[in-house]
């Protein structure tokens, strides 16, 4: 059987008991590009997701031992994704928005108008979610771009579904508000 058709499953069993390094390439190969478009969309900033990509492998190597297969090894590296983005954000929290500032102190008015929904592009959507704060950003990404659960992104990031759910509803609102706002392409 050749390790493309191997299961991930199969494959972390080899890599924690032998180091086995084509295990490890594969599980790379397979996971790193959805790891990497996660990261990019919460960080914004194409370094900076290389950057925290590299960190969540690194990370999740040293705790192989630690994954008890709850969670699909997707969803168990995108919680060390989020954790590592959350390192980083800690260290440049004078760079991050507030999950309380007012939309009127992110949008300005007087350099934006109305927005016409039908000239409405990817450009305008990244902005408007760009220029959401932190947490909502990540549940936003998390569950309407990456599919995941409330479950999973409640045990990522360490909440009670119930809070990824109210997250995600606030997240949609004030994507909404930038979106009829016009937010300027050049967003946070």
């Amino acid at each position: 059987m050749t390790h493309d058709a191997e299961s991930d499953e199969a494959l972390l069993g080899r890599l924690a008991r032998t180091g086995d390094a084509r295990a490890f390439a594969t599980l790379y190969e397979r996971h790193t590009r959805a790891l990497y478009s996660t990261a990019l969309r919460i960080a914004r900033d194409p370094d900076v997701a290389a950057d925290v990509v590299h960190d969540t492998w690194v990370r999740a190597v040293e705790s192989l031992h630690r994954f008890a297969h709850r969670s699909t090894l997707r969803t168990w590296l995108t919680g060390i994704l989020i954790n590592c983005q959350r390192e980083r954000d800690r260290l440049r929290r004078h760079d991050s928005v507030d999950d309380d500032v007012s939309i009127d102190e992110i949008v300005d008015a007087t350099s934006t108008s109305p927005l016409d929904a039908s000239q409405l592009d990817r450009i305008d959507l990244d902005a408007a979610i760009a220029a959401l704060p932190p947490g909502f950003r990540q549940v936003l990404v998390l569950h309407d771009v990456e599919g995941f659960t409330h479950e999973e992104i409640a045990d990522m990031l360490g909440l009670v579904p119930g809070t990824s759910k109210s997250q995600l509803a606030r997240a949609r609102v004030r994507l909404r508000t930038f979106l009829e706002s016009g937010i300027p392409r050049t967003a946070r």
